[in-house]
C-alpha cells in the first residue's frame, strides 16, 4: 500500500512562507505525477502543482506557480516532494493534500492525509 506523508503546515501571518514536504513510500518513478491539491473551507479540492516523470513538462501549476509564489520541487533520492510558498495571503488557508498518481489514469491515484495551512495575522 503506497502511503504519502505530509508535513510542515501550520499557522504563518500574511506575507510569510512555509514549506510543505511529502515524503512518497516506494519509489517516485512509479508514478506519472507527485503534487498538491488543496481545500478551503466551503470549497472543492482545486490542484496545486505537481512534478511530472515523462512528458512536455516536468511540472504543472496553478496560477501561483506560474507567478513564481509557489515553487515545487523534488528530491528523487529520498522520494519527497516539496512545495515552497511565499508571500502567502488569508486566501492561501486550506488543508493541503499530497497525491501521487499512477501512469495511465487520469486522477489520483493516492491521497496523504493533508497538513492544515492557516494564513492569519
Amino acid at each position: 500500500q503506497v502511503q504519502l506523508m505530509e508535513s510542515g503546515g501550520g499557522l504563518v501571518q500574511p506575507g510569510g512562507s512555509l514549506r510543505l514536504s511529502c515524503v512518497v513510500s516506494g519509489s517516485m518513478s512509479d508514478f506519472a505525477a507527485v503534487g498538491w491539491y488543496r481545500q478551503a473551507p466551503g470549497q472543492q479540492r482545486e490542484f496545486v502543482a505537481a512534478v511530472m516523470s515523462g512528458g512536455w513538462s516536468d511540472t504543472e501549476g496553478n496560477e501561483d506557480i506560474r507567478r513564481g509564489r509557489f515553487t515545487i520541487s523534488r528530491d528523487n533520492a529520498k522520494n519527497t516532494v516539496f512545495l515552497q510558498m511565499n508571500s502567502m495571503k488569508p486566501e492561501d488557508t486550506a488543508v493541503y493534500y499530497c497525491y501521487a498518481r499512477r501512469t495511465g489514469e487520469s486522477r489520483p491515484t493516492y491521497w496523504g492525509q493533508g497538513t492544515q495551512v492557516t494564513v492569519s495575522s
